[in-house]
């Protein structure tokens, strides 16, 4: 009795194989699609912060990450953690102070960003706020851009990248 179970259960199990079988792929002729990419590899993504040496502002590029877009904002706030171990070797500073994040960055009409800081803009040393002018206006599509820095009631600029 058993084994005539097992004959059906066998049985079944090669109809459905079959029958899955006769539903593959159909043969075609070759596709031709051109030739296979070539040329140079695409460059990583940059970041480009400003940072200080000896009491000016100093462009620095940092790889960026992995391939996706950083936002506006998360560029402030790697200004505002300060330089890499490199760049410190290198005598680069920051005058953002690190409480200055979280930052948010509003796109304006022709060319204008609004940056807002956690602290009052008016209390930022004018290297700190030219700091984050240039490093937002690095960012934007339209150059030069305007960029008012606000925080806690007080503004500053509009004002362009002073490099």
């Amino acid at each position: 009795m058993r084994t005539g179970l097992a004959r059906r259960v066998l049985a079944a199990g090669l109809v459905s194989l079959v029958t899955v079988a006769g539903c593959g792929v159909q043969p075609s002729d070759v596709i031709v699609a051109g030739d296979p990419p070539s040329g140079a590899v695409a460059p990583t993504t940059t970041i480009t912060l400003y940072l200080v040496k000896n009491g000016r502002l100093n462009a620095v590029t940092r790889p960026g990450p992995g391939g996706r877009p950083l936002f506006k904002a998360d560029t402030l706030a790697l200004l505002a953690a300060g330089p890499t171990a490199r760049e410190k070797a290198h005598g680069l500073t920051t005058d953002v102070p690190p409480e200055a994040g979280p930052f948010s960055v509003t796109a304006k009409p022709a060319g204008h960003l609004v940056v807002t800081l956690s602290t009052p803009a008016g209390e930022l040393s004018t290297l700190a706020v030219e700091q984050i002018v240039c490093t937002a206006a690095a960012t934007a599509p339209v150059n030069p851009a305007q960029v008012t820095v606000v925080g806690a009631g007080q503004s500053v600029g509009p004002q362009k990248c002073p490099e």
